[in-house]
């Protein structure tokens, strides 16, 4: 097809071109020579532009390469001269088949074969859309020239490529960098000979020293340690059982309480703590239940005339004949009348006064705490008899305390169980040693645990499952030692209205003394109280200091017995077992 029959589509690339030559040319603004060829161009060039490489230019109709000597402009560097090694797979391109090159005058061969760069670069896109009368003309699919301006661009329909499968001889138009060369080997070609190595023909004699040294060290280390562990076992203070002899071996199978074991413990007077409950016998509130002993707290306005208003004023509550001081009527009878008020809990405590009591031996009772707020859970111990004296001057021993709180209650709750030694000169001296265990994840109430009194004139233990859990663990095999010492008690003190001389009530007596003399077991559940067990704080409804601690507590009733479970199991203080070992033997 002639030139002159062209579309206007195609006059800026006509003008375009002529401008470009008009620099080296006479000629018309608009026509070119009739003897010029454009291959003219790059015949004295070996590389061929880089429109023959599918990546990263193309050419385009009316565009020239980027980089190709332009007649009358000064040459410059051509932007593709750092991709020089594509060079080496340019012969591996085939001839690229966009529509518009149907009508070429060239006869391209297929295949990949043998060519030179120029004849790659005249099977190119840029040879053949550098000779106007091989541009195409059909109206079909007009051509556009994206490096054109918007003003100059035509009007037509965009053209966009056809797809088509690369040539099975492409490849990528930048080169895989070559791997770097392997480091040069350290290895060893042959073993070292002993000519190699001088140092091995002449023997130090501080080399053989400090061998044998070394190694004396090394035993004398294993020495050390072995007698460390023999010293150490045979310091820990232990009870074997050819040492004890049983005293009490309760299981509870039996369908009833054996009362001539357990004796029941009745009053309402606070038992020295204040505490908040009625301890009865009834049945509901002590029994034996699935082989356990179950000790239950309830509410007292369940089982009183006039409920809840009655703890408060109108009511009257009376144990009777059950009563375990019937002379003293204010610990087993009392009358609400707005200011004295009937304690709002019943419970039990159970004793071995009387019945099984040990001076040095072992205790172990299995047991699960009860869960709900202001219980008072307890496994304890008081002297048969007050040899030094009243309470405390006898001494106590708490084998395990707890608070039925949740893990949440900032005073220790139901994850902690405490064990103490109380004893004072008097009351106001009074003296704890104590101690705790604790569990993260849950509480003391989830399952059953085993609590264990170990006791002898040189030491005392108290533990959880095993005696690696000890809560306490004392040695009274010296004199500062002793309970008097470990008091640290002043040389006076207020007793009374007066100032008065401290005593030693244990002169002349052991070292563990008043921890030397026959001690009975108590099972009690409490609630509340003003012995500071509970202590203040904005959460607690009442203050120990308070002459109406017991009234603000039945107060709100309903707030504190909604912590407190439905179901007796979960809020039961339940005892699996109970054993008791005397020290030295059981007689033949």
């Amino acid at each position: 097809m002639d030139v002159s029959s062209s579309e206007s589509d195609y006059q800026p690339r006509i003008r375009r071109a002529g401008r470009r030559r008009s620099s080296i040319v006479n000629q018309s603004e608009f026509e070119a020579p009739a003897d010029w060829n454009p291959a003219s161009l790059y015949s004295n060039d070996s590389r061929p532009p880089p429109s023959a490489f599918p990546f990263p230019f193309q050419s385009y109709a009316g565009n020239p390469d980027p980089g190709m000597p332009i007649p009358g402009i000064s040459s410059k560097r051509s932007s593709m001269e750092s991709i020089s090694a594509v060079r080496r797979h340019s012969e591996e391109l085939a001839r690229p088949q966009p529509p518009f090159m149907a009508a070429t005058q060239e006869s391209a061969p297929s295949g990949s074969g043998s060519s030179t760069p120029n004849s790659i670069y005249r099977n190119s896109v840029g040879h053949n859309t550098s000779s106007m009368t091989n541009i195409p003309r059909n109206n079909s699919a007009t051509f556009r020239a994206p490096f054109l301006s918007p003003a100059s661009r035509p009007t037509s329909s965009l053209w966009s490529p056809p797809t088509h499968p690369s040539p099975a001889a492409s490849n990528t138009a930048l080169p895989i960098p070559k791997a770097p060369p392997p480091f040069p080997s350290t290895r060893l070609a042959q073993p070292l000979t002993k000519e190699d190595k001088p140092w091995l023909t002449r023997k130090l004699p501080r080399d053989r020293i400090s061998y044998w040294v070394t190694f004396f060290l090394i035993a004398l280390g294993w020495i050390a340690a072995a007698c460390l562990v023999f010293f150490g076992t045979r310091g820990v203070n232990l009870l074997s059982d050819d040492q004890l002899c049983m005293v009490l071996d309760e299981q509870f199978n039996g369908g009833d309480i054996n009362t001539d074991i357990w004796q029941y413990d009745v009053g309402l007077g606070g038992f020295g703590n204040g505490e908040f409950q009625v301890m009865t016998k009834e049945s509901r509130n002590a029994r034996i239940q699935n082989g356990e002993l179950w000790i239950i707290p309830t509410l007292t306005s369940d089982n009183l005339d006039g409920g809840k208003d009655a703890i408060l004023d109108g009511g009257e509550y009376d144990l009777g004949d059950a009563c375990s001081t019937p002379d003293n009527k204010s610990n087993c009878a009392v009358k609400s009348n707005g200011r004295t008020v009937i304690p709002p809990v019943e419970s039990a405590r159970l004793t071995t006064k009387g019945t099984a009591s040990i001076k040095y031996g072992r205790v172990q009772i299995r047991a699960r705490l009860p869960l709900g707020d202001w219980l008072w859970p307890a496994l304890w111990m008081l002297p048969v008899s007050d040899e030094y004296g009243p309470w405390p001057l006898s001494g106590e021993i708490d084998i395990m305390e707890s608070r039925g709180n949740g893990i949440e209650y900032p005073f220790q709750g139901v994850n902690y169980v405490r064990s103490s030694f109380n004893y004072g000169p008097m009351a106001a001296l009074l003296t704890q040693i104590f101690g705790w265990w604790s569990m993260k994840r849950e509480g003391f109430n989830q399952q059953f645990h085993v609590y264990t009194l170990e006791w002898t004139p040189q030491w005392m233990r108290v533990f959880v499952d095993s005696r690696l859990h000890a809560m306490l663990d004392l040695s009274i095999k010296k004199e500062k030692e002793s309970f008097f010492n470990r008091g640290g008690f002043p040389q006076t003190a207020q007793n009374g209205s007066s100032q008065v001389v401290v005593p030693n009530p244990w002169s002349g007596q052991g070292w563990n003394a008043p921890f030397d003399q026959d001690f009975y077991l108590i099972l009690s559940m409490a609630a509340g109280g003003t012995s500071g067990w509970f202590p203040d704080s904005p959460d607690k409804p009442w203050h120990d200091g308070s002459l109406s601690a017991m009234k603000d507590f039945a107060t709100v009733q309903d707030q504190w017995s909604a912590t407190w479970p439905s179901n007796e199991a979960d809020r039961a203080l339940r005892i699996d077992y109970v054993k008791m070992w005397q020290l030295g033997g059981c007689p033949k």
